[in-house]
């Protein structure tokens, strides 16, 4: 048996001990390691036993919740946050569309996959209920990132002028997906580089220069987007806040000065040949090139303003595309988180995904603005890292067809969790020292 293979299994038994008998939140975590490390698609996974491994790390997470409902209900509960209310309603959406979907078959795999999802969700935010969880579980996911790189990196370019064959769970083996799943993560190492120690800004140095190779070797316009987007927002955050602290605007431009010169290190001529093409709109897979389709989209949803159910633009594209519109194929992707979510779920679907991301970031400010009145600079920049990361992916799946995508949720959780930890549940605490206070008060004054 070859050394990954090993240090899975081991990773895989620690994980399970860990999450029953040390920390609970260790479940999501295994869950998440499984997810990036997905040994079905590796070449070190047929030595290992056939079991569905994100099958058991999905039943643990149930496990432990349930043996710990009541402790991890008590300053957590789903209906706090709007934003996980707004997702049930979004899954609910999917299920009405089984009276109109277009293609039952898919509808009704892909809605049962997301219903799954949101159950992870769901039990992961009860999980995430402590700072050091969430920092565990941003550690696991950029970890995970760093392993996609690395594989890049060791395939190197095996299609033209970028990497195939490198998959996710549910990515259908399109390298886009794969490449949208590292875009948070640039953030995130900004982050825990900047407000870190030594150590730490030496291990992420290391993650970064792999995740950023294999984002340019991977060579998608739409990671390179939502990349550019996401840590702009924050580096402008870094340099420019009158909340950093005194030598950490120094720290920033050197973090900086080194990321744009080791991304530029890594970045050749085939990664900037098709950056170019970003707005060629002779590109059918360019970003002006795909407007076409979501204009197709946009009529469809005159005709069907419920929506087609999942995969409905792709059966019914050829009726709103001519053959050249669609490049000579016959079933074509509307190529764009909005536009698929749109057809799929119809205008109320897409108003309840909306207000779902409305009321996360609202929450999320109003985090930031108590956590700044209690001078917590880093859980400020945390959260900011986390709601940049989210921007970042959203960005990028503008161009793709990820409105179900696992990594999209994620952060929509890890936003959640972040802002329950540092905002709602000290309120909460704060609101029931005050409930015992007064009955202490009112029992005193009976007496």
């Amino acid at each position: 048996m070859s050394k990954l293979a090993l240090l899975f299994l081991g990773i895989f038994g620690v994980g399970i001990i860990g999450a029953l008998f040390y920390d609970s939140s260790l479940s999501f975590l295994l869950y998440q390691l499984v997810y990036f490390l997905d040994p079905k698609e590796r070449w070190w996974g047929h030595q290992l036993p056939d079991i569905s491994y994100s099958f058991i790390s999905s039943i643990l997470m149930l496990l432990v919740l349930a043996f710990n409902y009541q402790k991890l209900s008590k300053f957590n509960p789903w209906k706090g946050h709007p934003a996980l209310i707004w997702l049930a309603a979004l899954l609910m959406c999917y299920y009405l569309a089984y009276f109109w979907a277009v293609d039952m078959y898919m509808q009704q795999r892909f809605t049962y996959d997301f219903m799954k999802l949101v159950v992870v969700v769901f039990a992961a935010y009860k999980l995430i209920n402590t700072k050091k969880s969430l920092d565990w579980s941003l550690w696991a996911y950029i970890i995970g990132c760093t392993y996609i790189g690395y594989l890049a990196t060791s395939t190197g370019r095996n299609a033209g002028d970028r990497v195939e064959g490198i998959a996710l769970p549910s990515t259908g083996g399109d390298v886009n997906p794969v490449a949208a799943a590292l875009v948070p993560a640039g953030v995130l190492l900004l982050y825990f580089a900047w407000m870190g120690n030594k150590k730490i800004k030496v291990l992420c140095i290391f993650c970064g220069a792999l995740i950023a190779n294999g984002l340019v070797l991977f060579n998608s316009r739409g990671a390179f987007l939502g990349a550019s987007v996401s840590t702009s927002i924050y580096l402008l955050y870094m340099i420019f806040s009158r909340h950093r602290q005194p030598g950490q605007r120094g720290v920033a431009i050197f973090i900086i000065a080194l990321g744009i010169g080791g991304f530029f290190y890594v970045a050749d001529n085939l990664f900037w040949q098709r950056m170019s093409t970003i707005d060629n709109a002779h590109d059918k897979d360019s970003g002006r090139g795909r407007i076409q389709f979501w204009f197709a989209a946009l009529k469809m949803m005159k005709d069907h303003p419920l929506g087609l159910g999942i995969y409905g633009f792709n059966v019914l594209s050829s009726h709103y595309l001519t053959d050249e519109q669609r490049g000579g194929v016959h079933y074509r992707a509307v190529h764009s988180l909005w536009f698929q979510g749109l057809t799929e779920v119809g205008w109320h679907g897409m108003i309840i995904f909306l207000s779902m991301l409305f009321t996360l970031y609202r929450l999320s400010r109003r985090a930031r603005r108590a956590i700044l009145a209690e001078k917590d600079y880093a859980a400020f920049f945390k959260l900011l890292a986390l709601e940049c990361g989210l921007i970042g992916y959203l960005v990028t799946s503008t161009f793709i067809n990820q409105f179900r995508a696992e990594i999209l949720y994620w952060f929509v959780l890890l936003v959640a969790a972040g802002t329950n930890i540092y905002y709602l549940r000290p309120e909460l605490e704060r609101q029931q020292e005050a409930k015992v206070s007064k009955r202490v008060l009112r029992n005193k004054v009976k007496t």
